[in-house]
């Protein structure tokens, strides 16, 4: 696989890089923005979805044994974590599940806990169902960000019913360690909190680092705890709407499954099922060469900023694709910074502030890109900047 070979995306219905126009109001520009991949998907996946494609019927499918024994396997050899068959529960995204979760176990009113600066159709999701949304800041010390579980236990009251963690982190990139881990379960069976663990990024982590599934670190923290995950951030196939959620807790697992079921929702599209199935049994090589480019790109932000744009500084991702970036060192406001990014830069990043209040003059970077539209998006970068 050749992570340096550009791929026109363009003229297919991509929000990346065909509606630029519509959301930043400029043309010509770069798309460092959506978290999706601008890499081609595992040769084995593309074999997969041409061989399935190509019978003419594409009716109602079903799960197989093959879809579950694939992610069954990858979770045993990946983290170490045995999970069984009728604990996953196919949705067709991790967002609609939240949503789900949220209606089923909480009532209008109630809060939940989010980590700010966080992804933010977390909070959209809390507002939208008439939940309120506990933010729970992390504290950043200008290097890395660290949860404040002493603050939380402050805030948390009777109300407090749910929380929704993120691990891998988006945007800030942390994998968090055992002991936050551990700490975050014991304060969340302290006071009765279902926990809601997003972990779509588990599988793009640097070395020196290790994904932990919180569920699988004691079975009182399963018990509490529903997990989420997907193939789409991993293999790039956000496109093709599949997740999988993950419930030990069989009361838990009921409770969901039969509110669910009143909206009818089907399985997955043939096509989702022979994506996931390939890239679970073959996709690993082309996943570990992955991350070594991504590796590489996230070296090159860095000496690039360090060089020749020392206002911004990245702040270091232990996992995802994403690099957030610190642009408080050039003295601009908000707007300034989003002006010349948009404007004079023309590069496509995600404003921090969406992410939450303290992500106010960041910017979120999506690196899973060839090398050379890096480059010349730091270098747009880096001629805005130094002309401003």
């Amino acid at each position: 696989m050749s992570f340096d070979t550009i791929i026109d995306r363009k003229n297919t219905c991509c929000d990346k890089w065909d509606y630029l126009e519509r959301y930043f109001g400029e043309k010509d520009m770069l798309g460092l923005w959506v978290a999706d991949m601008d890499f081609a998907v595992p040769q084995p996946v593309l074999d997969a979805i041409i061989e399935r494609a190509s019978h003419p019927i594409y009716g109602y499918t079903e799960i197989d044994d093959h879809y579950y024994d694939g992610l069954i396997a990858w979770y045993d050899k990946r983290f170490g974590y045995h999970i069984e068959k009728e604990w996953i529960v196919y949705m067709s995204g991790i967002i609609p599940a939240i949503n789900y979760m949220i209606q089923a176990f909480t009532q209008p009113g109630d809060k939940i806990i989010i980590q700010e600066p966080v992804y933010h159709p977390f909070k959209n999701s809390i507002v939208g169902n008439d939940r309120v949304p506990l933010i729970n800041e992390l504290r950043f010390d200008g290097e890395k960000y660290q949860m404040d579980l002493a603050a939380l236990e402050e805030q948390i009251d009777e109300r407090t019913k749910m929380m929704i963690l993120c691990n891998p982190h988006n945007p800030v990139g942390r994998v968090w360690e055992e002991k936050d881990l551990t700490a975050l379960g014991e304060l969340c069976i302290r006071h009765g909190i279902l926990l809601i663990s997003d972990e779509i990024h588990a599988d793009i982590v640097y070395p020196g680092h290790r994904h932990i599934p919180i569920a699988s670190l004691r079975k009182d923290f399963a018990d509490i705890c529903i997990t989420c995950n997907a193939p789409t951030k991993t293999f790039n196939l956000a496109g093709l709407q599949g997740a999988n959620i993950i419930i030990s807790n069989p009361d838990l697992r009921k409770q969901y499954t039969d509110y669910v079921d009143r909206f009818h929702l089907q399985g997955p599209t043939p096509i989702t099922m022979a994506a996931q199935q390939a890239a679970y049994a073959h996709g690993e090589p082309w996943l570990e060469e992955l991350l070594v480019y991504l590796e590489g790109n996230v070296r090159y932000v860095e000496e690039f900023l360090k060089e020749r744009l020392p206002g911004v500084t990245a702040v270091k991702p232990e996992g995802t694709y994403m690099i957030w970036l610190d642009f408080r060192g050039t003295g601009m406001t908000m707007e300034q910074i989003n002006d010349t990014l948009i404007k004079k830069a023309k590069v496509a990043f995600n404003d921090g502030y969406m992410f939450g209040q303290s992500g106010a003059c960041f910017q979120r970077m999506n690196i899973a890109c060839p090398r050379a539209i890096l480059q010349e998006c730091m270098e747009r970068m880096e001629k805005a900047f130094n002309n401003k």
